[in-house]
């Protein structure tokens, strides 16, 4: 189905914020233009498909010139969208439900005259499978409920009694609200997969969203940033379904480089990604984001061993190839869904796999399944560990240095936590010296540094990683020797590349890592120089936009942000940062 003529043109990234319940996500941008959301789950086809230039969205926005802001409640994703117009102040509170139902999602949005009276105009035209089937068989019942379908979705409008079927073939629903001074009016839109129940009243859906999110996200007392820390496990809670999985972010194809063809979809769950956000969580003492993540690695290395894929579903199924939809994209983007990492061997995983389980043996939060997967991955890494891999950037198949000496990482910590029995600590205590021996015969450079294979022996900004880790002391000499070549080569302005792709500028191959950023952090930290580790994270965590939401990569030169968002392993590794940047050095 083509783009309304009336559909909103897109944002720049930084401008977007983020709903979500767990099962699903929603972007909003400043004119109140909901552009994305899939149904009923994270992998679903979408149902409102704008922000990749297709039909679908759902507007609620002032009806006379405003100026637009914007902010999460504390400890939560409750947006409030505001507008200054110009002859008062108009909110809108959004969110959607929280806990999240598999099933349904309720997207609620109430609309407040702050100052003065309020004139607003609502635009509601969805179409499930990326914009292919439009709404149709719309009915307003007696209580001016609206219902209709989309694909094989049923709808429910509630709020709306006076709206207008809108569009050459009836395919939308308009209205126009106008409020007093000090009023508000609630809208709550229902998507489903399967018959709709009773509807709840607004109030009640709104408390409940409240209390759950009051329970989610602790107060944090003792970190760094406090308030982007704690709305850091609020995205990642976000993030994360009732199966434990964290998908890597809430979109697809939005552009780290425009016309590059780097568009992805990250609508699903890496194990490297998870293992991060569980040894986050770990570090916070956050234990339901580190129990969920426990419980999705350990039920995948119980299921597939050695054969431990890089990602999965949200309900640890297998991930679709990769497809183009006949969709314009984001400016810059294309429009691809499924992802090529299905093909891939990421050695890297299993390592992290054995980092996150002994972080939680640590936390006294391991039982017999997560001891069984470790002794699976640790297995799978002493068989697998010769192999080449596509790596921790998911390029071509080699021998990975980064990939092996996580490896040692993950095996010395799953010897040193209460893990397995005395005897095989025993033997995982040896397996990591053998690998990093390894390592050093093949990869390692003249200048004493690690390189990135035995081919390439270029410095990449993920050997920061195994010392932080735990694979060699801190003060080895190829740990300090990588973190000084880190610094001369892929550093600009205290933002972090990740390797050179060429002889270009850093900034015109690609945006700077932030991820890479918070890790260099730590790797600060961990040397002793907790003012420059405390610049690394001051510097990266303000590469973000008003709704301090992070994608994949910043671009340092324009300021914005690339990739698809927001990028759960950013606020991962920023959540760790302001964890372990507190402690004494």
């Amino acid at each position: 189905m083509a783009p309304s003529g009336n559909a909103p043109a897109p944002h720049a990234l930084r401008d977007y914020a983020l709903l979500a319940d767990g099962e699903r996500g929603a972007l909003v941008g400043p004119r109140g233009d909901v552009v994305w959301m899939c149904a009923p789950g994270w992998d679903s086809d979408a149902v409102l498909t704008a922000l990749i230039g297709g039909t679908g969205h759902y507007t609620v926005t002032p009806a006379e010139p405003f100026v637009w802001g914007g902010y999460y409640e504390d400890g939560g994703l409750i947006w409030r969208s505001r507008w200054t117009t110009t002859t008062g102040i108009v909110e809108c509170r959004e969110a959607l439900a929280h806990p999240g139902d598999p099933h349904r999602a309720v997207l609620l949005r109430r609309i407040l005259a702050v100052d003065g009276a309020a004139r607003v105009d609502v635009h509601l035209e969805p179409a499930a499978g990326f914009g292919v089937h439009p709404m149709h068989g719309l009915r307003r019942d007696d209580a001016g409920r609206w219902t209709a379908r989309t694909g094989d979705l049923h709808l429910r409008w509630t709020g709306a009694p006076g709206a207008r079927p809108a569009g050459p073939d009836g395919t939308a629903l308009t209205a126009a609200v106008r409020l007093d001074a000090g009023a508000h009016h609630d809208l709550v839109l229902e998507v489903s997969d399967r018959p709709l129940p009773p509807p709840d009243p607004a109030d009640v859906l709104w408390r409940g969203t409240e209390e759950s999110w009051a329970d989610c996200v602790p107060d944090l007392p003792h970190v760094l940033g406090r308030r982007d820390a704690r709305h850091a496990v609020a995205v990642l809670r976000g993030l994360t379904g009732a199966g434990g999985g964290t998908v890597a972010a809430a979109t697809t194809s939005l552009p780290e480089r425009a016309e590059q063809g780097r568009n992805y979809d990250y609508r699903y769950v890496w194990i490297r990604d998870q293992c991060y956000i569980g040894q986050a969580a770990a570090a916070a003492e956050t234990h339901p984001l580190l129990d969920g993540s426990v419980r999705f690695v350990t039920a995948r290395l119980l299921a597939d061993g050695p054969a431990l894929a890089p990602a999965y579903t949200p309900a640890g199924t297998a991930v679709p190839g990769q497809r183009t939809l006949d969709l314009p994209g984001y400016p810059g983007g294309s429009d691809v869904v499924g992802n090529h990492v299905n093909r891939q061997f990421q050695l890297d995983a299993l390592g992290e796999s054995l980092l996150l389980l002994a972080a939680a043996a640590r936390h006294d939060r391991l039982d017999a399944d997560g001891r069984r997967a470790a002794l699976i991955a640790a297995e799978a890494v002493e068989a697998r560990h010769g192999e080449p891999d596509a790596g921790i950037w998911e390029l071509h198949d080699d021998r990975w240095a980064h990939s092996r000496l996580i490896c040692a990482a993950g095996l010395r910590a799953a010897a040193a936590a209460p893990v397995a029995d005395t005897g095989r600590a025993a033997h995982w205590e040896a397996l990591p010296d053998r690998i990093t021996a390894d390592t050093a015969a093949d990869s390692l450079h003249p200048t004493g540094r690690w390189q990135r294979t035995p081919t390439d022996p270029a410095v990449d900004a993920a050997l920061l990683l195994p010392a932080v880790r735990g694979a060699l002391p801190a003060d080895d000499p190829r740990t300090t020797a990588t973190l000084r070549a880190v610094r001369a080569d892929l550093v600009q302005d205290h933002y972090l590349y990740r390797f050179r792709h060429d002889r270009r500028p850093l900034e015109e191959a690609e945006g700077a890592f932030l991820l890479c950023g918070f890790v260099l952090a730590l790797a600060e930290h961990q040397q002793g120089d907790a003012v420059e580790a405390v610049r690394w994270f001051e510097r990266n965590r303000a590469a973000c936009g008003p709704a301090g939401l992070y994608a994949e990569e910043f671009d340092v030169a324009q300021r914005q942000l690339r990739g698809n968002l927001p990028q759960a392993f950013v606020h991962a590794l920023l959540l760790e940062a302001s964890v372990r940047l507190a402690q004494p050095v």
